[in-house]
């Protein structure tokens, strides 16, 4: 009797290959990258609007893991660098991450992928401990935003146009997404 031989996927093919419910899952989290961007409150002393932009990049290292998180935040700056109107209020253009903001944006990147890394990594994932996650994101993302607006900005005023009034709704966003998962995770093990 012949031997059958059985036929695997690689995993790994330049890179990871995605299934399909991996790219709805991708699109689905562009989709909330770009409505985040369109909540916005832009402030008078800061080229640096207020957005919901950060809670959704949090949210895709999250639930995309590091690699699929960060790749679906990359897929959503070369869609606004191409010129399509998905960065804060409906803005486009290579520009707009050359400009005073652009380093907030590029620090999405790395921000999903660290956030993607430790929720893989830190276990048991309490709730104090995905909330330090969810911190060390944010700083990444604030670290290089200030990097960027310090090239437009003086010294003087880097932080306050830069840090200081976001604390305040970045602390907000981090509880409620913290609050969220701990709940949806009473649920998941309730069922």
């Amino acid at each position: 009797m012949p031997k059958t031989m059985e036929v695997t996927v690689p995993k790994y093919y330049l890179g990871q290959v995605a299934t399909t419910r991996q790219i709805v899952y991708m699109a689905t989290f562009n989709l909330i990258l770009i409505a985040s961007a369109y909540i916005q409150i832009p402030l008078p002393f800061s080229p640096v609007p207020v957005t919901a932009q950060t809670m959704a990049v949090l949210a895709c290292g999250l639930f995309l893991g590091p690699f699929w998180g960060a790749a679906t935040v990359l897929a959503y700056l070369l869609e606004g660098s191409l010129g399509l109107p998905v960065f804060a209020g409906g803005t486009a253009g290579l520009a707009k991450l050359m400009g005073p903001t652009g380093g907030y944006l590029l620090g999405f990147v790395p921000a999903a992928y660290l956030v993607g890394y430790l929720s893989q990594r830190v276990r048991p994932m309490s709730y104090w401990r995905l909330l330090l996650v969810l911190v060390s994101g944010t700083t990444v993302i604030f670290g290089c935003g200030l990097i960027m607006l310090s090239l437009f900005s003086s010294e003087d005023s880097l932080l306050v146009m830069g840090l200081y009034p976001f604390l305040p709704g970045a602390a907000i966003k981090i509880i409620a997404l913290t609050s969220l998962l701990a709940g949806y995770k009473k649920i998941r093990q309730s069922i």
